[in-house]
């Protein structure tokens, strides 16, 4: 099954009765990033590997996972690429999704990855960020050479800022695919060719621009829903593509973190199977209430079907400590749990 589309549920973060200033959510149907890789590598012959690993990789764009799990998901592309005949349409796309911006909760700069990767094709590889996303501030506050701030292996900030590799020009439109504007990765500093709206090329190299833009502004649609707007009915294929990776549940980054990653989910499938449409709960978190994808909004919950034979559930990550919530089917779940060494089910 192909996952092309995404249901976003997007947030409206009003001032509060104090005054403080409204912060919009930069977002994007995360989906739309690996679909180019996801089809080089059914070309390629990878078969089942190519959705798993491609909807694994498009969650680490989400706000809530760490700064380094896009590069991690990255390398996981890498290296299903490198068992096919090193397919080089798979780690251009690769190199291209590593560089893709992610959301950001606060329309503030997200951070960047501070360790290297594991193959060498991402080396000096860092994401863009978006127009809308404040060049000066970064998530939590933190001014421009603060920890984080400013991408690994380097000692300045980025030049032009929300810059990256493959789009050196500066940050790109809200909501769009970097795989979308190049083909060309921008690998060691190499010249870019992207394509502009009115289908034109324009060409520029990292190592001569200079110009620092502006932090641009982003429009209503891009981050709140529309009260106008009817609510799409989701299919099977779109309900199934929803995924957020969320930290829910406090995981040991040391020793057997698998094991606790599985017992991690278990548990926030007991709190999941507690829970109702009018459960109380915290603005933007994320569950599952009756076996459907749910969000937080305005204290209470908004549910999406995962559709058809599809379950939501708390799932262990695998080459990290923590866990993620997402649609599936209930044996994935029970045999994703069951593989941490973790017995009782779904709840323990």
């Amino acid at each position: 099954m192909q996952f092309t589309t995404l249901v976003s549920f997007a947030l409206a973060t009003a001032a509060s009765v104090h005054g403080a200033p409204v912060h919009k959510r930069i977002a994007q149907v995360i989906a739309d990033s690996t679909t180019k890789w996801e089809a080089a590598c059914d070309t390629a012959g990878g078969g089942a590997q190519c959705n798993q690993v491609a909807v694994a990789s498009f969650g680490t764009l989400l706000a809530a996972p760490g700064p380094c799990e896009q590069q991690d998901a990255a390398d996981n592309m890498i290296d299903l690429a490198k068992t096919l005949n090193n397919h080089a349409d798979m780690i251009t796309f690769a190199q291209i999704f590593a560089q893709q911006p992610r959301n950001s909760p606060t329309s503030q700069s997200v951070p960047y990855c501070q360790s290297a990767p594991r193959n060498a094709e991402l080396n000096g590889l860092f994401q863009c960020q978006f127009q809308g996303d404040k060049p000066t501030t970064f998530v939590g506050g933190i001014a421009v050479g603060g920890s984080g701030t400013i991408p690994f292996g380097m000692s300045a900030p980025v030049n032009p800022a929300g810059s990256c590799p493959a789009n050196p020009t500066g940050p790109i439109a809200d909501g769009t695919q970097l795989v979308d504007l190049t083909q060309n990765p921008g690998v060691g500093g190499t010249t870019a060719s992207n394509k502009t709206t009115d289908g034109s090329n324009s060409t520029s190299t990292v190592a001569t621009s200079s110009a620092i833009p502006s932090s641009g502004s982003s429009s209503d649609s891009d981050c709140e829903e529309d009260p106008t707007e009817s609510t799409p009915t989701a299919s099977p294929t779109m309900a199934a593509s929803i995924a957020a990776v969320a930290s829910a549940m406090p995981s040991s980054t040391s020793g057997n973190f698998k094991l606790t990653n599985g017992q991690d989910a278990q548990k926030l499938n007991a709190q999941f199977a507690t829970l109702t449409a009018t459960s109380l709960c915290t603005e933007g978190t994320n569950a599952c209430v009756d076996s459907a994808f749910a969000q937080c909004v305005g204290g209470t919950y908004v549910t999406q079907s995962c559709g058809s034979g599809l379950i939501c559930a708390a799932l262990p990550l695998v080459n990290s400590a923590g866990t993620s919530i997402t649609c599936t089917t209930n044996a994935d779940a029970l045999a994703r749990i069951a593989a941490t060494g973790a017995q009782g089910g779904l709840t323990g």
